[in-house]
């Protein structure tokens, strides 16, 4: 074979590598014709989920999802989707599984294995001690995969809802609204889903600039592992608002903060998006009795912000509250009090003057109820739904015909804070039964909308929530969950960003002149 022959074929393969999934085109017959990317569904979604609670009775359920929709096609591969525990929890023997019929060891039991997309699977643990979970979907399976974790804890430290849609592991996470405070007990969860350890750093920020910390850097998570760190061993002082900045050196890891109030209840705090356009933190709900803001500027410039209010009928500013001054790589806490007075609402930070943007990272912590009966969650700054977006989780209770019978609470929030947007919801089935119900809502620019009432029909166990932006501006979501214990409003609040289920992939030509000397 001659050297033009392999150089052929090394062209050929060399633009298969690139293309990945894309198929290699004739030329077109217009020369000047675009060569834009299209887009396929992901055929591999990873997540990561922290140790739920160390609480002897806390309860926690897992609730895994893949949507149905466009992206789901049929693939080469396998498609599965399911979660596994961290490989440091399985000392002891308690979660490495048993012996199969020839007496060879099995591997641990994978947790809430969704079968087909649109059908959520919930999986209930009663125990404290149980692992951190690393996962991944595969095939028609990994577009849209989301997992909803929920712990109810009722007694003791940080008791409520704690809750959070399980992450996408990435090199880089910021926590404002933690806490070294003596009545706080925040940690930070790092989990690492790969077979290499990762090396991380832990950076923390008050309101002065850095906090010094005795022990943040270089902590070695081991592979598949997962390692939780008390931010009050960290700093010297307590110090009530701190921003957490968690930079992976090598490997990548999921991160996580879990915050526990001796009064005020508990949650996870979620990392929030950086962005020098203005932030959106949506989800303040309705009966909110206080909300906190914490904002911190991460670069080399102040940000001087608008902050406003978005409302089910516009856009409002709270009173005394109007602009917010961050000094670069400083952390500032506004208390907004009970700003949302009875309607659900959106947070909305933004530039005050159009040519001085600097990068911001945001979290609002909300209670709801009065003295001892209040309870804590955050909201952090999130990302719009370009496409799709799920979240799972919800309960569907008992129900007979269209009236649930159910004091469990759901609350979708919606918001469009530029343009008007159209959107669909889609309630799917239950996961033990019913069947899916859409609706097409139409939001107004700068509005947000409450949406309580959308469930599947004849619905039992636990559903998800899919939203998919059919047209107009950029869309912010969240999810709020909700049940009364004790008189207690617990609650938690899970933000939709995009759920990324599709990658944009460049078309190719053919282009024999490269053949060519």
């Amino acid at each position: 074979m001659n050297r033009t022959a392999y150089s052929l074929i090394g062209v050929v393969t060399a633009l298969a590598a690139v293309t990945g999934l894309a198929s290699l085109n004739a030329p077109s017959d217009d020369p000047a014709a675009p060569t834009a990317a299209s887009r396929l569904p992901v055929e591999r979604s990873t997540l990561v989920c922290p140790q739920p609670t160390s609480s002897e009775i806390g309860e926690t359920t897992y609730t895994a999802f893949t949507p149905k929709g466009g992206a789901e096609r049929k693939t080469a591969g396998k498609d599965t989707a399911e979660l596994l525990p961290a490989a440091s929890t399985l000392e002891g023997g308690g979660q490495s599984g048993g012996k199969d019929g020839d007496g060879k060891k099995k591997g641990p039991e994978p947790v809430a294995p969704v079968k087909e997309p649109g059908v959520p699977v919930v999986a209930e643990v009663d125990r404290s001690g149980s692992p951190a979970l690393t996962g991944s979907a595969d095939g028609r399976l990994a577009p849209g995969w989301t997992v909803q974790q929920s712990t109810l804890v009722t007694a003791g430290t940080g008791r409520g809802l704690l809750g959070l849609s399980c992450t996408v592991p990435d090199t880089e996470f910021w926590f404002p609204g933690a806490s070294t405070a003596e009545d706080r007990h925040d940690y930070i969860h790092l989990t690492n889903p790969d077979d290499a350890p990762a090396v991380v750093d832990l950076e923390l920020y008050g309101k002065d600039g850095s906090v010094r910390t005795e022990s943040g850097e270089g902590i070695n998570v081991p592979a598949r592992a997962t390692v939780p760190v008390l931010l009050s061993t960290l700093s010297r002082e307590p110090v009530t608002n701190v921003v957490v900045h968690v930079v992976a050196r090598s490997g990548r890891i999921g991160a996580q903060v879990q915050s526990l109030d001796d009064e005020l209840g508990g949650d996870w705090l979620p990392a929030s998006v950086a962005s020098r356009d203005g932030l959106v933190l949506p989800g303040i709900p309705a009966d909110a009795t206080a909300v906190r803001l914490v904002v911190f500027a991460p670069g080399e410039q102040d940000a001087d912000l608008k902050v406003q209010l978005s409302t089910p009928t516009g856009v409002i500013t709270p009173a005394g509250q109007e602009t917010l001054h961050v000094r670069s790589g400083t952390t500032v806490a506004v208390d907004l009090g009970d700003i949302t007075r009875g309607e659900a609402g959106t947070l909305l930070l933004s530039p005050t003057e159009e040519g001085k943007r600097a990068p911001v990272v945001a979290a609002a912590r909300v209670l709801r109820g009065k003295g001892s009966k209040q309870e804590t969650a955050f909201v952090p700054a999130t990302a719009p739904i370009e496409e799709r977006a799920s979240v799972a989780g919800s309960d569907a209770g008992a129900q007979s015909g269209d009236d649930a019978e159910t004091d469990a609470e759901t609350v979708l929030s919606l918001t469009a804070p530029e343009k008007a947007a159209k959107v669909r919801v889609t309630a799917s089935a239950g996961s033990d039964g019913g069947e899916p119900v859409s609706k097409t809502y139409t939001l107004e620019a700068g509005t947000t909308t409450a949406v309580d009432d959308l469930r599947p029909n004849g619905g039992k166990g636990r559903y998800a929530l899919t939203v998919e932006r059919l047209s107009g501006g950029p869309v912010y979501a969240a999810r709020t969950l909700g049940v009364s214990e004790d008189g207690i409003p617990m609650f938690t609040v899970q933000t939709l960003p995009d759920d990324r289920g599709t990658v944009a992939v460049p078309r190719s030509e053919q282009d024999l002149s490269v053949l060519l000397d």
